[in-house]
């Protein structure tokens, strides 16, 4: 993992393990900021900063982590059947870009039958949408 300060990119240490880095969320899993190189000449106001990106950071990894994956897949997957949707919409409709955003939401549900949750047969229904508006556009076209 790494950081963006304003000195650069820089990889974090990973020397917590997870029990530890859960109890503490400023540091994360990837270190203290502190230890970061460079971190000494950054102004006062960017220390903070940079202390503050890396809670954030934690924060967010933290409530990923508590998060079901699939919960997290079937997000991505809505978003995968947004982007056939924008590309059906365009006028004229771009069937090759539609094609590879609902291949990749047909790859991703087929290959998790049984696995995305309570979400499944609404992921399977909007595939099924979006399959047969692709076919519909596609043959106009």
């Amino acid at each position: 993992m790494s950081l963006w300060t304003p000195g650069g990119e820089h990889e974090i240490p990973r020397d917590k393990g997870p029990a530890q880095a859960q109890s503490e969320p400023e540091a994360a899993s990837y270190g203290s900021v502190e230890d970061l190189p460079g971190f000494d000449e950054l102004t006062p106001e960017q220390q903070a900063e940079a202390r503050a990106m890396a809670a954030e950071m934690a924060e967010t990894q933290r409530r990923i982590a508590e998060t079901p994956a699939a919960e997290i897949i079937a997000n991505h997957l809505m978003g995968m059947y947004e982007l056939g949707a924008i590309h059906l919409s365009a006028q004229p409709p771009a069937i090759e870009q539609a094609r590879v955003a609902i291949d990749a939401m047909a790859a991703v549900v087929q290959a998790l039958p049984g696995r995305l949750g309570e979400n499944e047969q609404v992921l399977r229904d909007a595939l099924q949408q979006i399959q047969l508006a692709f076919v519909q556009l596609s043959s106009e076209a």
